[in-house]
């Protein structure tokens, strides 16, 4: 058993070394988004080292700066947190320190002043014989943040996840992140660390916090923001204003500032010092919370367990204006949960996350939703599979590995992972509530519940995780005209901009193949499979959305060489025009000389057929014959959405297709490799198809290479008729003729 990390990676040759090095000696490097190198610079010295990424984020971390080494010897080289000096314990505020003489503050000027750079730039030390940084705020959480436990351990995961935030504050294209994450990773506690360290060297700002409810922020608040706050040392402590530990408000009046010998000298007191005005409060849940004012961090916790009537969308929208003045992001948000059911806050979480991608930018460099996302797997932070350096013990090798507890790792994580979920197999409900408590791939994280769903989850989702582990089995790609020349020949192009998704290409001799009929072309391979379609008639709409247009194609059982049963090709977009979606539909067709069965309420793809000759490909409802259909679809073909009867039979033709070809058969796995499409199966609402685009065109298409089940029985009538054959009564002595 192997394991590959995804999680970040090492980018090389990103910059020349010689520029690299001339840049570094001038520190030409600022804090922020390099345009030139689309990365973004998370160091404060000017000079850069390492640049790594980190889902799809490009971010350079500083140049290395002497680190700290806890020992000579490798393997006694960790993180461990420092000793607060005891002379300095005693004192327990700026006025207790003012108290003491110049020579007492002198000896310990350089300490203090080294802790705020630490906070500032960052920290360096060796980790197992590797040179480590950890920005400010993850040093300020483990050296200075207390917690439940005490002091937080040092997690190579949590390294990661503060790099990626500050990679967040730094970016002035970005509002945040949002944070997909596992059960007990510690997002509670580094969130209210990084409010208390932010909001101590802040003037005249507000920082929030907000929950899945009321009671959880103030929970938050009282319970981890407020001892963060008070254990602080104080050098980093602002006076407070009201109560020690405040149930509602935290607030700071006097700046925490370093102690400078000019301070020192100049013998400046407390009282001469400008107060901070900086607050830390909680709101109650709701789609209006923080509506109005303006925050410099908001901590928002359990994100994805807002239930109805409260919505983390609608909330996003009105919590977003709080982050900015005008076009300029003056704050950030620090998004994270993990997803409930998908019906109880998971689905608008989930639609959050993805609006979240890096990769999927609008004009002004922003993502939709404004925020970043980051999820990291269970692999990665599950508490008692950390070796003493902080690191995963993904699978456990012949060496004996101990925990930051001097506990012995006796297993993997991975293995442990897979044990428990193979003891939740003949639990359904139970096996996704554990997918989403501790998640190693997105899909994980917003696993559903299973008793509503119309089909069966269990097969959906062993489809789902098998397509995963081997990294799925489709291609990307367009179809084209040959030579650019329509109503020729087609090709299919691999592109991963493309639009289709492609798990099966016929051979050259099934290719492209077409039969004239009085003129009118004909799908030559209709033996082989056919295509199902949900369409659209409107290039756009009023708020730039509607739904997408989807295609799928399936094979049948054929003496050909195609696999049987088989999907082969998912579409599922909404290009700018009605009629680049037509053509892609078209070529797709032709390509695979397979026909297609498409509904007929939104006909203008059915035209557009029949002006190009196509009539042919169209087929015709099954579940009449020709004398019973309407002129429409005499002359265009297609099948109504509206009737109950092709509702049902629909449904039923994807369930019983999930029942006979999808996840654990007796045979082996299935070949269904079409992730969306079974993630739209896992969420059909048959009385809300409308939003269900893949399940329509995929259903559909199966109804088209089965259309013999579907094909009207005449009812066949008795009538009696004389033969002229006389019938006898043969019960008495002499026979009689029945009358």
């Amino acid at each position: 058993m192997s394991y590959e990390q995804t999680l970040w990676k090492e980018l090389e040759n990103v910059i020349n070394p010689t520029y690299l090095k001339k840049q570094n000696k001038l520190k030409r490097w600022d804090y922020g988004y390099n345009e030139d190198y689309d990365f973004i610079v998370i160091s404060k010295t000017g000079q850069i080292g390492q640049i790594i990424e980190i889902q799809n984020l490009r971010i350079a971390l500083p140049a290395e700066d002497k680190p700290f080494k806890r020992s000579k010897v490798q393997k006694e080289q960790y993180w461990e947190k420092q000793e607060y000096p005891k002379a300095l314990s005693k004192i327990k505020s700026r006025f207790d320190w003012d108290e003491y003489p110049n020579e007492f503050k002198e000896e310990w000027y350089d300490y203090i002043d080294n802790e705020f750079k630490k906070r500032d730039e960052g920290y360096w030390f060796y980790n197992n014989g590797n040179p480590t940084y950890i920005t400010g705020t993850h040093y300020m959480y483990l050296q200075w943040s207390k917690i439940d436990v005490g002091a937080a351990d040092y997690r190579e995961a949590n390294r990661l996840f503060f790099i990626f935030w500050e990679a967040c504050k730094a970016d002035k294209r970005c509002y945040g992140m949002c944070y997909l994450k596992n059960r007990r990773s510690g997002f509670s506690f580094m969130s209210s660390a990084e409010l208390v360290n932010q909001a101590t060297i802040s003037s005249d700002s507000r920082f929030g916090i907000l929950s899945k409810t009321g009671a959880d922020a103030k929970k938050m608040f009282t319970d981890k923001v407020v001892p963060i706050s008070v254990n602080y040392p104080f050098f980093f402590k602002p006076i407070q204003d009201g109560m020690d530990r405040p149930k509602t408000e935290l607030a700071y009046r006097v700046p925490a500032s370093k102690l400078t010998r000019r301070k020192l000298d100049d013998n400046v007191k407390l009282k001469e010092l400008q107060g901070l005005d900086t607050t830390i409060d909680w709101k109650n849940t709701g789609d209006n919370s923080y509506d109005g004012e303006k925050l410099k961090i908001l901590a928002h916790d359990e994100s994805g367990k807002w239930e109805r009537p409260d919505n983390i969308l609608n909330n996003w929208r009105v919590t977003k204006t709080t982050l900015r003045l005008g076009s300029r992001i003056v704050g950030k948000c620090m998004m994270g949960s993990t997803s409930n059911a998908l019906d109880k806050g998971g689905n608008n979480f989930k639609k959050l996350y993805y609006n979240s991608d890096v990769t999927k930018r609008n004009r002004n460099g922003q993502t939709s939703s404004g925020l970043y996302s980051l999820f990291i797997p269970m692999e990665w932070n599950y508490e008692g599979f950390m070796d003493t350096f902080g690191s995963p013990v993904f699978i456990k090798g012949k060496n004996r590995v101990y925990g930051v507890d001097g506990v012995e790792v006796t297993t993997g994580v991975i293995e442990h992972w897979e044990n428990e979920v193979d003891g939740l197999k003949d639990d359904q409900d139970s096996l996704n509530e554990y997918y989403r408590q501790f998640p190693r791939t997105e899909n994980h994280a917003f696993r559903d519940e299973t008793k509503d769903s119309l089909f069966n989850l269990t097969r959906i989702y062993e489809q789902i995780d098998y397509n995963q582990e081997i990294n799925n089995n489709t291609t990307k790609g367009s179809f084209i005209w040959e030579n650019g020349i329509k109503d020729t020949k087609v090709k299919f192009v691999p592109n991963k901009d493309g639009r289709f998704k492609i798990s099966w290409v016929p051979p050259k001799n099934l290719q492209n193949r077409v039969i004239i009929k009085n003129g009118v072309k004909h799908p030559g391979n209709d033996h082989v499979g056919a295509f199902g379609l949900d369409s659209y008639d409107i290039s756009g709409t009023v708020d730039g959305k509607g739904s997408n247009g989807s295609l799928h194609g399936l094979t049948k059982f054929s003496m050909e060489d195609a696999p049987p049963n088989h999907f082969f090709l998912e579409y599922i977009c909404r290009p700018q025009t009605a009629e680049i979606f037509f053509e892609d539909v078209l070529m797709a067709m032709v390509f695979y000389g397979m026909p297609v069965l498409a509904e007929n309420n939104k006909p203008r793809f059915l035209y557009y057929l029949k002006r190009r000759g196509y009539r042919g490909y169209s087929m015709n409802r099954p579940d009449k014959i020709w004398n019973k259909l309407s002129p429409t679809e005499k002359e265009i073909g297609g099948i109504p959405n509206t009737s109950e009867d092709i509702k049902q039979a629909h449904a039923a033709a994807i369930e019983s297709y999930i029942e006979e070809h999808v996840g654990q058969l007796e045979q082996g796995m299935g070949d269904m490799y079409h992730q969306k499409t079974l993630e739209d199966w896992a969420q059909f609402n048959i009385n809300n198809r409308t939003k269900y685009d893949a399940s329509i065109s995929s259903g559909l298409a199966i109804m088209a290479c089965n259309k013999n089940r579907y094909t009207p029985v005449a009812k066949r009538q008795v009538k009696s008729m004389y033969l002229g054959i006389k019938k006898y009564d043969n019960s008495g002595y002499i026979s009689k003729i029945n009358k």
